[in-house]
This record gives structure tokens, sequence and C-alpha cells, in this order.
């Protein structure tokens, strides 16, 4: 959104650690452009904007844009320097980024979204805001008014391609299963004897499933932001749920320092290759994914909208599951041609 008529001075980046570049100050600026991304490595919404808010630091940077990660993470491990740096490394991500690990920019900004992209022009107004995904070539547009603002002689390319399919015209996103959370402080258990907090117990599932929530059995810790398989715990222990969705992604963490083995089953049985998320592997007709560090892991990525079980099986000691997100966009076979 275009913010023509207000004149609102955007806030100073102050009150975070940052990572990869000296702090930049907003006053400093004036005479570029800023773009200003909120996100969390963790966040599906802000994974798939990265590539092109890269993408717009290699194209304008040179031409007076300035971009600004600010990193606010939604769960506590978010806050550790290490996962950051790695997650840096993992997207391209070689522009200045502050962890915002207090939420004091994002306060400043009375920012509620991940992700949330201001656009400060070269006197240090706010002149544009997006929530969300989307909205990229409305985005480019409004990053190359403000540099022609710079200079007005200036030649600039051509709005970068979609990235994805579901990014062009045409694609069509569908309501679909809500983010699910598991820890008990937002969780929605399915169990009738909801979730014991901050100690190990055995839960029994049902075996009725509504969508929208999440069934335990076995042996499980509930903790604020996630449900874990307790160290020395002996046995299976699942997670169940039904969900209407393209693509599921889980974020998940090994808090015991070693990896963890996690099996998928949709259905009742091993997913097929083409549902099979990103960091799904095959070993000996079991689908698997190996969780060897704090981050979102994709689970499931199906051809279209569908409704179905997931069920998770670990033995592991240690792995925390913190939150499902569910993707709903899908190029339908005309727009795709």
């Amino acid at each position: 959104m275009t913010l023509e008529e207000a004149r609102i001075r955007a806030p100073d980046l102050v009150g975070g650690y940052w990572v990869n570049s000296e702090p930049l100050n907003i006053a400093h600026l004036r005479g570029k452009a800023v773009l200003i991304d909120f996100w969390d490595y963790t966040c599906v919404n802000c994974i798939r904007t990265l590539p092109y808010v890269t993408e717009w630091h290699r194209r304008y940077s040179g031409f007076g844009l300035v971009v600004a990660g600010v990193h606010a993470p939604e769960f506590s491990f978010a806050k550790e320097l290490d996962g950051v740096k790695r997650a840096l490394e993992s997207f391209g991500i070689e522009y200045p980024v502050v962890m915002d690990n207090g939420h004091s920019i994002w306060q400043a900004y009375a920012n509620r979204y991940w992700p949330a992209k201001y656009l400060v022009d070269k006197e240090g107004y706010i002149r544009y805001y997006h929530f969300g995904e989307g909205g990229y070539a409305e985005t480019e547009r409004a990053i190359q008014m403000l540099l022609r603002e710079i200079n007005p002689n200036i030649a600039l390319p051509d709005l970068m391609p979609p990235v994805r399919g579901s990014d062009a015209p045409g694609a069509v996103c569908y309501r679909v299963t809500p983010e699910l959370y598991l820890g008990y402080q937002r969780g929605r258990p399915g169990n009738p004897t909801g979730l014991v907090p901050k100690q190990s117990a055995a839960y029994r599932d049902p075996g009725m499933h509504a969508e929208g929530y999440f069934y335990l059995d076995g042996e499980w810790r509930a903790d604020e932001e996630h449900v874990m398989k307790p160290a020395g715990s002996q046995g299976d222990s699942r997670l169940s749920l039904r969900y209407t969705a393209k693509e599921v992604n889980l974020v998940m963490n090994p808090l015991l320092g070693r990896a963890c083995r996690l099996r998928l089953l949709l259905d009742g049985e091993p997913p097929p290759a083409n549902h099979a998320g990103e960091h799904v592997r095959f070993e000996e007709g079991a689908a698997f994914v190996e969780v060897d560090g704090p981050r979102m892991y994709g689970l499931v990525n199906g051809p279209d909208i569908g409704s179905h079980e997931l069920t998770l099986v670990t033995s592991d000691g240690g792995l925390a599951m913190y939150a499902f997100t569910f993707v709903s966009c899908v190029v339908p076979d005309e727009a795709a041609g």
C-alpha cells in the first residue's frame, strides 16, 4: 500500500544485534531508498518471499536501494545467533540483517505480520508497505518509483518474472487448514485429556480426528511452544492430524543436539513420491525426515489441494515440534500451459 499523502517518519532500526554489518541508521541513509523486511527463518511465508528480496538487493543496491532484514523471532530458539547465521547462508542473504530478539524494532513500526515490508524514501518517510506474500510486482514498482525520485534519468531493469508458477497471474489460492501450533500456550490438541504442561505424559489417540486439531499417542512432553518426544522414553510416539492443503510444513528442533529421525505416513501409508515434501527421503519403502537443526521442514507437497490424514512417528528423544503451516496456492492446468 502506498502512503502518498501521509508523512510518516520511518523509526530507526535500534535495539537489536546486527549480524553481518555495522548498524544501519535511517537518518544516515537520507538520499537512499530503504526496504525494511521483517521476517523469521522458520516462517513459510517469509521463506517464500526471500527469493524476491535477495534479487531486489542484487538488482538495485547499485542504484541506491538499501535492504535491511529485521529478524523478529516467533520461537525462542530463533533468538540464537548461530541459527540466524545458518539461515543467512542457506537463503543466500547478503544484505544487512538485525536480530530483533526483543521485538523493539517490530514495536517501533507497530508491525503485526511475518513477513512485512516497508519502503522508506530518500527523505526518511515511509511511502509503501506490504504484509504477507504476494504483491511482488507492485513492490518492485514502488522500489523503482523511489529510485527514480533519487535520479529521474536512471535506467532500471524490467520487473523480475515470478519465481514460482503460483506467484503468476492465473494461480488460485484456496482456503486451507489454518496454522496449527503445538505447545500448550497456543496449541489445539484433539485428545480429550488435553495437554499436561511441563511434564512427560502418556497420551492415547482417540481414533476419530477433526480437522484443525492434532492428536498425540505415546509419550510426549508439552511445553509452552512445542511438544517433544521425552529423552529416555521408550517406543514410538505419534502425532496425527487431518488437513486440507497442497503443502504441509512443520517447524522442528532436535533439542538434545543430535539429529532425530521422523517417519511419515499419509493416509496410513508412506506418501507417494509426488506428494513428498522438500525434506522427505525414502528408504526401504518408508518415508523419513532427518531433523538435524532448528528450522521449517517440508513434509508434504501434493500435486493439488487435497484432504488427508498425516501421521508422524518418532522414537528419538529430544525431537521438538512447534507449528504446522499449510500452503494453498496452485497453478491450474490452463495457467501452467
